[in-house]
């Protein structure tokens, strides 16, 4: 089947990149290709490339320049977080707070850390997604190290509590990280009004390109590497710096924080209109996630009586890019573990959508999708014996 259109609904799991942001990179590859740890004017140029992108992002934090550090992208930066912080203090205690609803690369993260003799507290959220400050409180004990919390979620889009959290972290002494893969760039975050002592981001999630993202340390934190070799990264992170992906994810850095209070009211406007309009056209439909507190270009909706794999790929038949849950485990067979976490039954779960927008995507696109999507789940519907039964009954 010809697909009438394509309509990229994905920006959670990736974006498209600037073409300001390449016109930035490009002379860092065959022009300006010097490594910026040379003593020498040509590698002097990179390093000069590197220190201004350095300060673009930590300005747009409210972090000091030396507190920002450029690695491989989110999933690394949060391993480097959780590993190298418990390892600097094992000797003061092994015990970490963190959520269930948590990305793969923290909850992995800590699996590997509880293998290796650290004690990992999960805490539950409520049906919206929202980790209790209070919670995280209670949790607390003489030997936790370690609070590391979500600034967003990645499927349902919650924004949690951060602040809040970061203070309770902070009167009890106990350092505080947060992903903030799917927030930065998007949402206004202020490190010291936070009180965030580590933080995760990565480039490609606001139009920068892939491979490339940063950590956040607060001045005065004692950890180590995570990445052994050369001395870059004032000694913290060795590799031969990423230049062009340093500068790329510098420019996008610029452009989201020049452009966040518009296309964050353009996306609240879309997003709200789909969500508005799918409850009114389509019945057994429900809303994940909080309807105000949550990430500007983030939808998603359950269908119950249906499979998500089998939507998803109707919706690709008719040019729509949209998803299941994160694009990193969308192999799996099994439903969403954030889905789970907020109390809905594998069998609802399982008929989840999602849709994450961005500042191009407009009303119109929403109307088309809405429409499509009507069809294939009363197509689906139509096939499924649990609809048929629940009809049935009622």
């Amino acid at each position: 089947m010809d697909k009438e259109k394509e309509l990229y609904l994905d920006n959670a799991a990736t974006t498209a990149v600037y073409p300001e942001v390449v016109d930035t990179m490009l002379p860092y590859f065959s022009e300006l290709y010097g490594n910026p740890s040379s003593i020498y004017g040509f590698g002097a140029r990179s390093k000069k490339a590197v220190d201004e992108a350095r300060e673009i992002i930590a300005k747009s934090i409210g972090a000091k320049t030396e507190e920002i550090y450029f690695t491989a992208g989110g999933s690394e930066s949060d391993n480097w977080a959780l590993v190298a912080m418990a390892q600097a203090y094992k000797d003061k205690g092994k015990h970490i707070i963190t959520s269930k609803i948590e990305h793969h690369a923290i909850l992995h993260t800590c699996e590997y850390l509880e293998r290796n003799g650290f004690e990992v507290t999960y805490l539950d959220v409520d049906e919206k997604g929202f980790v209790n400050p209070k919670d995280v409180e209670a949790a607390i004990r003489p030997d936790t190290i370690l609070i590391s919390i979500m600034y967003a979620n990645n499927e349902i889009g919650t924004i949690e509590p951060i602040g809040e959290i970061g203070k309770t972290a902070r009167t009890h002494g106990v350092y505080f990280h947060t992903d903030a893969v799917q927030a930065y760039g998007h949402i206004p975050i202020n490190v010291d009004n936070e009180n965030i002592d580590m933080l995760s981001a990565s480039a490609h999630k606001l139009h920068g390109p892939k491979g490339i993202g940063f950590l956040y340390i607060r001045k005065g934190i004692k950890m180590g590497s995570f990445i052994h070799g050369g001395a870059q990264e004032r000694s913290r992170r060795a590799g031969t710096h990423n230049v062009p992906g340093i500068v790329g994810m510098g420019k996008a850095a610029e452009l989201a924080m020049e452009h966040m209070k518009e296309n964050m009211e353009h996306q609240i406007r879309v997003r709200d209109y789909f969500i508005e309009n799918v409850q009114k056209e389509i019945p057994h439909v429900k809303v994940n996630g909080d309807l105000k507190r949550r990430l500007p270009n983030n939808i998603n909706v359950c269908f119950r009586f249906i499979e998500g794999e089998s939507m998803l790929i109707m919706l690709d038949m008719k040019g729509i890019c949209a998803s299941s849950g994160s694009a990193c485990t969308s192999g799996s067979l099994e439903p969403s573990h954030v889905l789970l976490a907020i109390g809905l039954p594998h069998e609802t779960a399982h008929g989840s959508l999602r849709l994450t927008i961005s500042e191009e995507t407009t009303t119109e696109d929403m109307d088309y999708v809405l429409r499509e999507l009507k069809a294939i789940v009363g197509r689906l519907r139509d096939m499924s014996p649990l609809y048929q039964d629940f009809i049935s009954k009622n």
